[in-house]
């Protein structure tokens, strides 16, 4: 059978038929790569070609002398800590800078950048000025 009966036979019945295969077009134990990246190049002719550059890198820790071990009981109690949010974590950082440089007169609000904030608060979920600002 030559190209061209080939290519007349696909568009026949269907163009779908000449797509790719592909986990979802194939049988329940079809698993064509599971989402993983190609550590090469694919040519025109269809032939693999191994690329060192995009083969992943591995790099553990030696764990000689850890004495812990992977696994984590079920059994093991719930943490006691309190979730961080923005708002706790501004009122832990940020606030105590602001009412130091406050109380010593040397705070200026043009210079939000010295307390990590950016210089606009415009589009922000959580202002500095007017509302939530620190007197």
């Amino acid at each position: 059978m030559g190209l061209l009966s080939a290519l007349t036979r696909g568009l026949a019945r269907g163009a779908d038929r000449m797509a790719e295969m592909t986990s979802k077009r194939g049988p329940r134990t079809f698993y064509k790569s599971r989402g993983a990246r190609p550590a090469g190049i694919i040519t025109s002719s269809r032939k693999f070609i191994p690329v060192r550059e995009m083969i992943p890198e591995f790099v553990v820790p030696s764990l000689e002398g850890f004495n812990l071990k992977p696994y984590v009981s079920y059994k093991t109690p719930a943490g006691t800590e309190q979730p961080l949010t923005a708002e706790g974590l501004f009122a832990q950082v940020v606030a105590p800078q602001i009412e130091r440089d406050i109380e010593a007169g040397t705070f200026d609000k043009e210079q939000l950048e010295k307390y990590g904030l950016e210089k606009t608060q415009d589009g922000k979920l959580f202002k500095l000025y007017p509302k939530n600002f620190v007197r």
